[in-house]
């Protein structure tokens, strides 16, 4: 079975202090996401600009992760202690996540 990827597009929710979110990013949603089983990469990258353009980009933030199996990572993320993360995460972003596959 092929391998998915799944990117979190997001941006901070008004009055979110980026160090704070950052800060929590590394120290508890960075290590939870590693830790499943389902997933075999997870990383978060800040965006930094728009390739040839100085417009501002659209989206603060980046996830990727790389899934092995979909169904097990449903299980995994249903556990209380993901569902923990996964509140602290929503509380502080608005994101949109893309699942995909490669051709």
């Amino acid at each position: 079975m092929a391998a998915t990827r799944i990117f979190a597009l997001f941006n901070l929710k008004p009055g979110q202090d980026p160090a704070a979110y950052e800060a929590w990013a590394r120290a508890s949603d960075m290590p939870a996401v590693r830790a499943m089983s389902s997933v075999d990469d997870f990383q978060v990258q800040k965006v930094e600009g728009l390739l040839g353009s100085d417009a501002a980009p659209p989206y603060a933030y980046i996830e990727t992760i790389d899934v092995n199996d979909m169904g097990k990572f449903f299980e995994e993320v249903s556990t209380p202690a993901a569902q923990k993360i996964a509140g602290e995460f929503q509380s502080m972003v608005d994101v949109t996540f893309l699942v995909t596959k490669a051709l």
